[in-house]
């Protein structure tokens, strides 16, 4: 798996790409915005949102852009974890907080790689429920024969509680089946759910259940 690492401070990118490459990363290093655009193709990205030469969140939103298929994991300042939550708006798959243990990053990278080369459901899995229509194998989205455009973690989410129409999940369980893992920052979930509920257009198609998790109630 190829990883690009994009940090500007040179003593944390050089301890990080040690580490990494000890896990048996291939790792390209970038060190601003500019170099992180002009970067060859890769798997997964490291990116610092606090960059010398332009706004993280800008190429966030640029990477993204290129491909939906590309984990992108934020990296924030301790005491800024609003950034991370504007980077998940922004076509994050996750973020972290400096400072933060390698195994934590470690397993956070594990389980999107998981996620992004897991194979996808066969062909015509297709669910209706609630004037929703989901095509698990095109991973497309009507809602009342309206199409709707989302993100990769959008629609897993969603897919995930419309396997399950009208039962109440855990917000664990749909972090396994969206992230491969519980590990994750607080917020992660509900921050994908709320721009989930904007993009569908109907926000009572996903009901909050108080001390537990969401529901995709039926109709």
């Amino acid at each position: 798996m190829r990883i690009l690492l994009v940090e500007n401070d040179r003593r944390i990118s050089a301890a990080m790409d040690s580490r990494l490459r000890r896990r048996g990363y291939q790792v390209e290093q970038a060190s601003s915005a500019a170099a992180a655009l002009a970067a060859a193709p890769c798997d997964l990205v490291l990116l610092n949102l606090h960059l010398p030469d332009g706004a993280g969140l800008g190429v966030c939103r640029a990477l993204r852009e290129r491909s939906a298929e590309l984990g992108i994991i934020a990296v924030t300042e301790r005491g800024e974890e609003r950034d991370g939550i504007a980077g998940l708006r922004t076509g994050a798959d996750d973020y972290v907080v400096k400072p933060f243990a390698m195994d934590e990053l470690q397993a956070r990278i594990e389980a999107l790689l998981r996620r992004t080369t897991r194979q996808g459901p066969p062909p015509g899995d297709i669910i209706d429920v609630g004037g929703l229509r989901i095509d698990l194998s095109g991973r497309t989205v009507h809602v009342d024969a309206r199409p709707v455009s989302l993100t990769r973690k959008e629609f897993d989410i969603l897919a995930s509680l419309a396997r399950r129409p009208g039962l109440a999940l855990p917000r664990e369980r749909i972090m396994l089946d969206v992230w491969q893992t519980t590990w994750s920052g607080r917020h992660t979930l509900a921050v994908h759910v709320a721009a989930l509920r904007a993009k569908l257009g109907r926000p009572e198609l996903i009901q909050t259940v108080r001390g537990l998790g969401y529901r995709l109630p039926v109709e």
